[in-house]
């Protein structure tokens, strides 16, 4: 890329960077204080927002720095892109945990409420994280390129491909780690939209509990699929052209057009907060709630003590006139009783 081009593109991942800590943390933020938030969906929607929080507190910086901005050592290079990869891949497993967790609970109602409990949902999200730690450092134990350093000359110019080949990014983490779970996701929110509709369809559970739950259950698995289709819209991208340049050596992608991808994939941990903020009311509410407390502000003392003075001075008004108004019927009815 052109120095200008590459001035921009360092640019952006700033403004996605500083959009992924806030809005996330606003997310984390939100589900702690919020007691309505502390459930089994809301957990996993933790987890995934504390993966979107660290893209940008973590990961950004890092593909800003591996993209040829430093020398490093060969391994010390393969670490750092490993890291990258480890903290994408929690975005992806935290998206399939929420997606079986919305169909355990549209399949199974009653037995999902009395197998939930808080031991299963912390396993569960470690699993998520060690499985996504398991599959980003493979390349640390022998699937990375060649290391070109020597003796003489120890270090390289860090480049995230140049130490990840391309056959680890198309064959397993495309083909085996994001496209199955993404086909997968798709699937499970397919199945809870066709049940809950042909529940409403039926009119099973009359009641307006029932009713109201299954609309509810539907609201909230539009919100999170939709979320699955910008993650969808924004990661493929750059993998379809990782696996044409892969499969197709003679055709040659611009180095814009793989930096906008990545950009995508970045500005995928940006987005999040905000579909929850429109299309989530109970998270809605919570965001509302900070906000006010954020920007609430209490009045000066001597603000405080003039209106309390006003408020004295009113009263003791407001009791004088209904003392005279009480004495003035006792003074009529003795001239009554005079005549």
């Amino acid at each position: 890329m052109s120095r200008s081009e590459l001035v921009i593109y360092t640019v952006l991942e700033v403004f996605i960077a500083i959009a992924c800590c806030l809005g996330n943390l606003l997310v984390i933020w939100a589900v702690w204080s919020s007691r309505v938030l502390r459930k089994t969906t809301f957990c996993f929607v933790v987890s995934l927002a504390v993966a979107d929080f660290l893209v940008g507190a973590v990961v950004v910086p890092l593909a800003v720095l591996i993209d040829g901005r430093v020398k490093t050592r060969f391994y010390t290079c393969l670490f750092i892109s490993c890291v990258v990869i480890v903290l994408t891949q929690a975005s992806v497993h935290s998206l399939l945990a929420i997606a079986v967790d919305r169909f355990l609970r549209v399949h199974n109602p009653l037995r999902y409420r009395g197998a939930i409990k808080k031991q299963n949902l912390w396993a569960a999200v470690t699993v998520c994280w060690v499985s996504a730690s398991f599959l980003g450092f493979i390349p640390l134990f022998g699937w990375h390129k060649e290391d070109p350093t020597t003796n003489v000359n120890s270090t390289l110019t860090c480049e995230f491909l140049a130490v990840i080949p391309m056959s680890y990014l198309v064959n397993f983490v495309f083909f085996v780690c994001i496209l199955p779970p993404t086909v997968v996701m798709f699937a499970l929110y397919l199945y809870i939209f066709c049940t809950i509709s042909k529940q409403l369809r039926k009119g099973i559970g009359q009641a307006a509990e029932s009713t109201s739950f299954l609309q509810r259950e539907r609201r909230l698995a539009s919100s999170l699929a939709l979320v699955l289709v910008l993650f969808a819209i924004c990661w493929f991208p750059l993998y379809i052209m990782n696996s044409l340049s892969y499969f197709k050596p003679s055709l040659k992608m611009p180095a814009v057009a793989f930096h906008i991808g990545v950009l995508l994939v970045h500005g995928n941990s940006a987005v999040n907060p905000i579909v929850y903020a429109f299309k989530v009311p109970k998270i809605k509410t919570a965001y509302k709630s900070i906000l006010m407390k954020l920007t609430s502000w209490k009045p000066n003392t001597d603000q405080n003590s003039q209106n309390l003075d006003k408020t004295v001075s009113s009263s003791n008004t407001n009791i004088r006139y209904k003392v005279k108004n009480v004495q003035t019927p006792k003074m009529v009815l003795t001239v009554s009783q005079d005549l």
